[in-house]
């Protein structure tokens, strides 16, 4: 199989006949679905089969279906799930039942993905938020101490297992200290390499058995003062496959986003020559996926190790699953406030 190391996404609702000849050349490993993709069910069906028709095999088709304000699919053909926060803060003195009520929304978010031919979704959020920094993360979080995000994100990455889908752990090796958005600038944290493992890393390294992870742009001064993480051999090398122990595959987050400097090609053979395995692109524009396609490679080695073993952890055997009624246990743990 001669995948290319890149997730690529697409323009509109349906392929064009310049993009479904663009993957047939470029063949990326995988590819992943924004608002701007989603009309129907019917419709999203067809999208995925035809994105896999593109590339001759049943391709990874990813999505951030977190819940809150990051849920690509919503009413009124799906419906709404709350923020990583609210799954946290429900009211009871019992930490089991907040766990329970997180894997049955991964594991209903997972029924809703599998219909519709996704299989990957970027979930959970591992990073823990600092007071003061950027909202970026905020309620995406789902609490504030490494216990409750490590309890509770793993219960959410075993609700997307169990019904077929993978889950990403993100923004590895840790978000929560940004002072800025990622998406509009380069976030740079100073706090010392004790304060980063104790609390930034520790989820990641509960988790660090996930299939697949989601690199930070976030520069660390204590860890490498020049290069953001998705681009440092050091925090790759060093922390992601060292201190935290990920031994699964590692996608960057999109390198569209505006941390990130230099043309596309540049950003894209920066990532991998640090250590990343796949390289993420969102925004379906052709020049800049032309780009991105010119600097990457082939999966092989490692990287491809990795990505066979990830695929292989999808269950060829969902579990079993009542939809109406785990819905309706799911609406009454919230008390309705998230029903569609």
């Amino acid at each position: 199989m001669s995948d290319r190391a890149c997730i690529l996404g697409c323009a509109g609702t349906t392929l064009s006949a310049d993009e479904v000849a663009f993957f047939r050349d470029a063949r990326p490993w995988g590819f992943i679905l924004f608002r701007r993709n989603i009309e129907s069910p019917a419709q999203v069906r067809a999208l995925t089969a035809a994105l896999r028709e593109a590339v001759g095999w049943h391709a990874p088709i990813l999505i951030d279906q977190e819940g809150g304000r990051v849920q690509r699919l919503g009413p009124p053909h799906w419906p709404k799930y709350p923020p990583g926060r609210a799954y946290g803060a429900l009211p009871t003195n019992d930490p089991l039942v907040r766990r329970e009520v997180t894997r049955l929304g991964a594991r209903l978010i997972a029924h809703d993905l599998l219909q519709l031919g996704i299989n990957v979704d970027c979930v959970p959020v591992l990073d823990v938020p600092q007071q003061g920094a950027h909202d970026i993360i905020g309620d995406r979080a789902y609490g504030e101490t490494v216990a409750e995000i490590a309890t509770l994100g793993r219960a959410a990455a075993e609700g997307l297992i169990a019904g077929g889908v993978l889950p990403v752990i993100k923004h590895i090796p840790g978000h929560g200290r940004a002072m800025a958005d990622s998406h509009k600038d380069l976030p740079v944290v100073d706090a010392p390499m004790g304060a980063l493992s104790e609390t930034d890393f520790a989820p990641f390294r509960v988790l660090s058995d996930m299939p697949m992870a989601m690199s930070a742009h976030v520069v660390y001064t204590a860890i490498d003062a020049k290069r953001p993480g998705t681009q440092s051999k050091t925090v790759v090398r060093d922390i992601i496959r060292g201190d935290i122990g990920f031994g699964g595959l590692l996608m960057t987050d999109d390198l569209s986003m505006k941390a990130l400097k230099g043309d596309f090609t540049q950003r894209a053979r920066r990532a991998l020559s640090a250590g990343c395995d796949v390289i993420l692109h969102c925004n379906g524009d052709m020049g800049e996926m032309q780009a991105v396609v010119a600097g990457t490679r082939k999966l092989s080695g490692k990287a491809r190790q990795r990505a066979d073993a990830a695929l292989a952890r999808l269950a060829r055997v969902v579990e079993p699953f009542d939809a109406a009624e785990a819905r309706a246990r799911f609406d009454a743990a919230f008390e309705g406030r998230f029903a569609a």
